[in-house]
Formats: C-alpha cells, structure tokens, sequence
C-alpha cells in the first residue's frame, strides 16, 4: 500500500483558535486537491505554544460537538488528519493533545506524557502529564503518535514499536537553540539524528511534523522530514518557513527491509520486562 502524506509546517497565531483553524480547513482543502491521503500539523498547532495562563481558554473537545472539532471532523471524510491541541477532560485537567480524524470519526488520542520543565521550557507548570502510549489502527495500517518530548525518550518509540505501529507520526513545536553550522541548528541536527534512528532501529517509517515562525521570543526552526525503515530520508520541509510538504510512502518497503534486517523478528520484549522488574524492585 502506498500513502499519499503531507507536512503542514505552519506558524500559528497565539491563543487565536478560530485564525488557526482556517489555516488548518484550507490547507487540507489544498493537500486533498493535490491527492494527499493524509496531512500532518505540528504540536499545539491550533493554539501556538507559549500560552501559559490561556491554556483553559483555548481547550477544545475532540468530539462532533466541540465548535472547533466539528469542522476538522468534517474535513477528516475526505482526507485524514493530524491535529495538535489542548485537551481538557471531564475533571477540567489539561493536556498537550494530537488527534487522528479519519472519515469524520476520532481514531486516536495521544497526550504528550513527558513535559518538558526546564531551560526555556515551562509546561509542567499549566499541563497534566498523559500516562499511555498505544499504537492505534488506521485505514493504512498501525500507527503511533508522539509529541516532542516524548521521541526525545527512548521508551514511547520502543513501545509503539512493540505494540505494532509501523509508522511513527511525530509532531513538535521545537525552537532553534545552538548554532552548529551545519545543518544551522544543534536541536535541528539533534532530531533529525534521532529520527533517523528511531527509522533504522525499528524499521519503520517516521514522519515529523515541526512548526515554524516567531512566538514570544522563540525561533521555531521547521525542517519537518520523513524517513524510511532503511533510515533513508524521504522528504525535508525547509528551514524557518511556512511549508506544505508532499510526498509518498509505500509500506511494501516494510517487508523488503524486515526480510534483510529482521531486528523485529529478534526483539525480545521478555527480557526487557524481566530486567525493568529487577531494575525497579532491587
């Protein structure tokens, strides 16, 4: 099977969830144009990033009701999408959340389980932690999602990996920190390094979506990529701009890498879990 995807590396207007979301209807109005079978935005992506004490204002329902999430549910009946926002649950606890849509119904979600509170970072301040990471079933196949911090842990591929995704959707608001000179950044080179990883350890695919532009003082650098189980890179949004990113995969690929490399085939999760025991109860 082949999939059709594309990279929204947009830049979101701050607490402004109506402007954002136009920007989320029309571009997935251009990538189903353009033959996209599925569109990927960046964390936070209908709210912006920083927005500390206007997290219960803009927190949305990821249900046909909520006024926000019956026009991205509508839009899902002709191209599946990946949307970043803040979720708030029935006891008025926030997340930093990513939904899958799919043919008007809510396939998945994710709540972003490591926060980041340090350096710049503040999100432990204003968001609960999500406490699950589980793979999910799509019309192509098995997915997992993760957010940011989470690929920035080793666990939470690992364990979609084990729960059967065979591709990773990640999505990230990172800001630009460290020049290296090639590529500009040091947090660039560090996820794409890590990406590239992740794709080569678990045979997978891997596709992250990165935002852009400025926010309270914050340079976010874009570059969103894919890359394939052979950690190949397969497309790479540019730096430090707005970009609809479009590109194809073929899950074929799966069973050509895996019958050369079968790292799957030879995992060994027991032992992983008898080692964790050991290691939390010595």
């Amino acid at each position: 099977m082949r999939i059709k995807l594309a990279l929204a590396q947009i830049n979101t207007k701050l607490g402004n969830v109506p402007t954002n979301l136009d920007k989320h209807l029309t571009l997935a109005k251009q990538a189903r144009q353009d033959g996209m079978d599925l569109l990927i935005f960046p964390e936070l992506s209908l709210t912006g990033y920083v927005l500390q004490d206007l997290v219960p204002a803009v927190s949305c329902r990821p249900e046909a009701g909520d006024p926000v999430f019956h026009h991205l549910l509508d839009v899902s009946r002709d191209i599946d999408l990946l949307v970043g926002f803040v979720d708030e649950d029935t006891r008025h606890r926030f997340y930093i959340a990513s939904a899958f849509l799919s043919q008007g119904n809510v396939v998945h979600i994710h709540h972003k389980v490591y926060l980041p509170t340090y350096g710049l970072f503040d999100e432990g301040r204003f968001f609960a932690p999500g406490n699950t990471v589980r793979a999910f079933d799509t019309r192509f196949g098995r997915f997992g999602m993760l957010i940011c911090e989470d690929f920035w842990h080793a666990s939470p591929p690992y364990l979609l990996w084990q729960d059967g995704a065979d591709v990773l959707l990640f999505s990230s608001a990172s800001p630009g920190r460290g020049l290296s000179g090639e590529p500009t950044l040091e947090s660039s080179a560090w996820v794409e390094h890590t990406n590239r990883a992740y794709a080569s350890l678990f045979t997978i695919f891997v596709a992250h979506a990165n935002r852009s532009g400025f926010e309270d003082g914050l340079n976010f650098w874009g570059g969103s990529t894919v890359f394939d189980p052979n950690g190949k890179l397969v497309v790479q949004a540019p730096y430090f701009e707005e970009a609809l990113t479009k590109t194809e995969i073929d899950l074929n690929q799966l069973h050509r890498t895996r019958a050369r490399l079968p790292l799957l085939r030879d995992e060994r999760p027991e032992l992983v879990q008898h080692e964790l025991e050991r290691i939390l109860h010595k």
